[in-house]
């Protein structure tokens, strides 16, 4: 048996058919962006559910130091109360600094938040977190009339300042590296004063349904926000309403638990799984179909997922849920069948190289796999126990749980770097391996990560 290093976490095995039900925390993507809009509002929001992680705290932190009071209520909601001089185009306090991490939404969807600050805005993040794509928002940010200061670098650290100008109110950017690049213009845009049109210029345009769910929100709160074509999107300047939200669970989180049900056999069923959403992770209804997977809706909102152990290969293409292929290259990996995951050229720019970081771990568990130009070919191999570097992204690391389940003696390095977005996948996963019926997370709520917040 293939002995693992001291610090990884021993992924188990499963031992027989799964019968789970998974209670998923709330979506990351919707938290970070109804607290962003909850900053803005023109009252106190407040947010039922949320996602309590260590991406949802680095945002929550970024927005006290611009001003925002977010105090935590019993059970773990969040009242957000805006400043309560929020008039104008100087609501937010700025000569401050914004800790971004490795989260994604924190490092794009704050530094347009400095037209709205009374002084200069500056954001860092980890060492990481300075290798990502910046450079499309912050040349939009330029071509909106604010003052950069990046010292030519394109990526973190940089500081946001006012320009001192009347602010644009049509701005061009190439959102080729990241859809996010676009939400973070949308969500400030109805309190800039003239509102904002927003036209893409690149040449691809990842994870649409983003940009989707982006809208939605905006739309939820009063906000005239609309698509007009392809690419191009116009918000209105006004008021956003505060009140009560209410944040579905995270259905990409719940891709490895889903998972699992292929790989393992048996059932997991995961409460509250909206009927409509603009969540991408919903893709995985019909990917796991694919998959081998008998998927349905049931009566009490549930999803149900049945596998029989055996998982078949597919070939797709992942440009609308990019965020999925770790978990459906985990399963390619112990399926019967080579698979093409495309449409994720991208993913070279997220927490790490995922494709490259996919293509290592498979071969170092004695997979098959081969980077494409934008995506990954995966075909069955003799697999075995090895240690899977985690790469300080929580993706990589649940994929080495899910392939664990499978293959004896699989390791996960840094299984802490789950608490991204959340706070106990080890103690989650056990649970579902328990087979109980019983709820798998229902313990692992804001109680959890309570300090980080």
């Amino acid at each position: 048996m293939t002995e693992l290093r001291p610090e990884s976490w021993p992924a188990p095995r499963a031992t027989r058919p799964l019968d789970a039900v998974v209670d998923v925390p709330g979506s990351k993507s919707l938290t970070n962006r109804y607290l962003v809009l909850a900053a803005l509002a023109d009252s106190p929001t407040t947010l039922r559910s949320p996602l309590h992680s260590r991406d949802s705290a680095l945002m929550i932190e970024g927005l006290r130091a611009l001003g925002v009071v977010i105090e935590e209520l019993p059970g773990g909601d969040l009242l957000i109360t805006p400043p309560t001089r929020l008039e104008g185009t100087a609501s937010l306090s700025g000569d401050t600094k914004v800790d971004s991490g490795l989260a994604g939404t924190v490092m794009r969807f704050v530094p347009p938040l400095a037209a709205l600050a009374d002084g200069p805005v500056t954001i860092d993040g980890d060492p990481r977190a300075r290798e990502r794509p910046m450079a499309g928002i912050i040349d939009a940010l330029r071509a909106l009339g604010l003052t950069v200061d990046d010292e030519g670098r394109g990526t973190l650290p940089f500081t946001v300042s006012g320009g001192g100008s009347p602010l644009a109110t049509s701005v061009e950017v190439d959102a080729s590296a990241s859809s996010q690049f676009v939400s973070a213009l949308l969500l400030v845009a109805p309190r800039l004063p003239g509102g904002l049109e927003v036209r893409h210029v690149g040449d691809r345009l990842p994870s649409q349904p983003h940009i989707d769910m982006t809208l939605a929100v905006l739309r939820e709160r009063g906000v005239d926000a609309r698509e007009l074509a392809t690419g191009h999107w116009v918000v209105a300047p006004g008021p956003i309403a505060g009140g009560e939200v209410v944040v579905e669970p995270d259905l990409s989180n719940a891709g490895p638990f889903l998972a699992a049900a292929l790989v393992a056999g048996g059932t997991v069923r995961v409460p509250r799984w909206p009927v409509t959403t603009t969540q991408p992770g919903d893709d995985l209804r019909e990917i796991l179909t694919q998959m081998g997977a008998t998927v349905s809706h049931d009566d009490d909102g549930a999803l149900r997922v049945t596998g029989t152990g055996q998982v078949r290969g597919v070939d797709l293409d992942l440009t609308r849920a990019g965020e999925l292929a770790p978990t459906i290259a985990a399963l390619a990996t112990v399926a019967d069948s080579p698979s093409r995951l495309t449409g994720i050229a991208h993913l070279r720019g997220h927490e790490t190289d995922r494709l490259a970081a996919l293509v290592t771990e498979i071969t170092r568990l004695g997979g098959v796999a081969s980077e494409l130009p934008d995506g990954i070919a995966i075909a069955p191999g003799a697999l075995h126990g090895a240690d899977v570097e985690s790469y300080h992204d929580h993706r990589m690391a649940t994929f080495g749980a899910i392939v664990g389940l499978a293959v004896d003696g699989v390791g996960v390095v840094d299984i802490a770097t789950t608490t991204k977005t959340l706070p106990d996948f080890p103690g989650m996963w056990a649970q579902m391996l328990a087979g109980t019926g019983e709820a798998a997370g229902s313990e692992a709520g804001p109680d959890a990560n309570e300090a980080a917040v």
